[in-house]
């Protein structure tokens, strides 16, 4: 078949120029079927602790409880929560607390949260906490303050490693997602590929993120390994 043939997307034309490609330079070719479905989530605010902090906040040998398991094997929404509170003395209350313990706690939240708190908040790789600005935590046996922690989430999507041969990308490399809602069709660029061996695909956007694309209802969406830029610096 030729490659003007109608009948031949472009999916299946860049996916034929991949395999040529890590033919030629003695890789793998990647897999013709996508492995595992496509999951896109939207990330509300949340709050992960340490246990140390936990037991200030919640009292003494104090354990996170699951209120519901995340999509992520062993990962959950804990029923425990806690008021944050910037330097305004604003205050969101009842930010859900995710397990499992961590060894540092932190903070994600969506820019319009920042601004309500009179925090600006850098946009990070979940752990990547230096020179991060801090909040209040308050719970129902105390208060912690955080010098560092609060952050806003970087766009990002997991992967296991069936996921990274079938889109041909790496650990820390950029994505694009595509999405179709009604009225509304929108590419986010630059999700961060974080990879991990037990990692289910999927997709994290903050809540501005999601609402802005219309994630509820959308009807299609599609991730595109990002190009290098074609740019040339003079």
């Amino acid at each position: 078949m030729a490659l003007s043939s109608p009948e031949l997307t472009r999916a299946a034309v860049e996916q034929v120029v991949r395999d040529v490609l890590l033919r030629h330079l003695g890789a793998p070719a990647a897999p013709a079927t996508k492995p595992n479905p496509l999951v896109v989530n939207i990330s509300a605010r949340h709050v992960h602790l340490s246990q140390e902090d936990l037991e200030v906040l919640f009292g003494k040998g104090a354990q996170l409880e699951i209120q519901k398991d995340l999509y992520q094997v062993g990962y959950f929404a804990a029923k425990q929560t806690v008021a944050v509170v910037g330097p305004r003395r604003r205050m969101l209350p009842e930010v859900r607390v995710l397990g499992p313990c961590r060894g540092a706690s932190q903070v994600e939240l969506a820019f319009t949260d920042g601004i309500s708190l009179g925090i600006d908040l850098p946009v990070r790789i979940s752990g990547d906490l230096k020179d991060t600005p801090g909040c209040l935590l308050v719970g129902p046996k105390g208060v912690v303050e955080l010098q560092s922690g609060v952050i806003r989430a970087m766009r990002h999507v997991h992967m296991g490693p069936a996921d990274l041969a079938y889109y041909g990308v790496k650990d820390g490399e950029k994505m694009n997602l595509r999405i179709e809602s009604p009225g509304c069709a929108t590419v986010l660029e630059d999700l961060t590929v974080r990879a991990g061996k037990e990692i289910r695909l999927e997709v994290h956007v903050d809540t501005d993120e999601g609402n802005a694309v219309n994630l509820e209802k959308a009807t299609k969406v599609e991730l595109l390994k990002a190009e290098p830029c074609a740019c040339q610096h003079k």
